[in-house]
């Protein structure tokens, strides 16, 4: 029986050295690819909620979900009996002011200046005489300064009336001109209760029915174009500075599960969301699926740089960022390039065939 006890001691040495024996690499070359993980959402091409504009009831829907609509093509209609009330009245107080209105007013105007012009006209000429008869020594002064007087208060009237009369212009120009102003501001509003739509696209949603009260903050449809999609992604504030318009990046939709989709960068907005800690960009598909829809979830790597030959070892092999284990225990400082999920380039410190150590962990 001696030997089954030898045996079992041997065979328990024999495991309990292989695990005490520590994993190994080979330090080679390979491609590698460093990129920056980003969530995603997908969007129609100018996609945008529709708000009403106005408050009121909304009277009639002209579009239902799924139809093709143009610029300009009417969505729906809020009813407010009281702006159609105010757009009348508008058009009666601009009816009211108009210039053809007030001919009238501006004849009677015209006709004062015409009495002032003959009185001073007349009391000018009986003012001549009564100078000519005070030469000749005919007359008193006090008549004649009573006929200057009164040809002074004929001039005063005169110019009077000529400046109540440009006044008057000037008035009904401005009342005029303020009713239309009013009637084009009144008309403006009530044209705001029938929505159109700004973009070429599809309605992909309406969220009210006919009937219902909305207001300026009701959203009522959700509309974009019907066959163009992009990506709305979110990075990491700590990535940001990475990104460039342009860089490629490659996507899986949880709709394609199985698939491998590629976009570009198109443009990067340059504020922070305070609350998530993360910044918005925008890309366009490259090659885009047939069948898509908004709001389709998507997980993004966009790629910041790559090489087809780098010298690597596995990032877990990595002590601090900074440091290997090599084989005969030695702990080796190393510089580093390019990382991935996996892998990490080193530049400096290793050479290819060099065998280094896992760290414990």
């Amino acid at each position: 029986m001696w030997y089954r006890h030898l045996l079992t001691v041997g065979l328990i040495f024999f495991f309990f050295s292989c695990a005490k024996k520590k994993e190994q690499f080979t330090v080679r070359y390979q491609p590698i690819t460093e990129s920056v993980y980003a969530s995603a959402v997908v969007k129609s091409k100018h996609q945008y909620q529709v708000y009403s504009k106005v408050n009121g009831l909304l009277e009639q829907l002209f579009v239902a979900e799924g139809d093709l609509v143009n610029k300009g093509t009417p969505l729906f209609r809020v009813s407010n009996p009281s702006v159609q009330l105010n757009a009348d009245n508008a058009q009666i107080a601009a009816d009211y002011a108009a210039m053809s209105m007030n001919k009238e007013k501006l004849a009677e105007a015209k006709s004062a200046i015409g009495m002032a012009k003959l009185t001073l006209e007349n009391d000018r000429l009986l003012m001549e005489r009564q100078r000519d008869l005070w030469r000749q020594q005919i007359g008193s002064r006090i008549e004649l300064e009573q006929r200057e007087l009164a040809y002074q208060k004929s001039k005063t009237a005169f110019d009077a009336a000529n400046y109540k009369y440009a006044e008057l212009q000037k008035q009904l120009a401005f009342a005029a001109k303020q009713a239309k102003k009013n009637l084009e501001i009144s008309t403006a509003i009530a044209g705001d209760y029938v929505a159109i739509s700004q973009y070429k696209g599809k309605v992909y949603q309406i969220l009210i029915d006919a009937g219902e009260t909305v207001t300026t903050q009701t959203l009522v449809a959700v509309i974009g174009d019907a066959e163009k999609f992009e990506l709305e992604l979110e990075v990491d504030e700590y990535d940001i500075a990475k990104i460039r318009i342009g860089q490629k990046m490659v996507l899986q939709l949880d709709s394609y599960k199985d698939s491998v989709f590629n976009a570009q960068v198109s443009s990067i907005i340059p504020i922070m969301n305070e609350r998530s800690k993360t910044f918005t960009i925008h890309a366009d598909f490259i090659q885009q699926p047939s069948i898509l829809y908004p709001n389709v979830t998507a997980e993004a790597n966009i790629i910041i740089a790559q090489k087809d030959s780098a010298l690597i070892i596995p990032r877990i092999y990595l002590i601090d960022g900074q440091f290997v284990l090599m084989q005969n225990k030695e702990k080796r400082k190393v510089t580093i390039g390019l990382k991935d999920y996996e892998q990490v380039e080193i530049l400096q410190g290793l050479k290819p065939g060099e065998i280094i150590l896992k760290p414990e962990q």
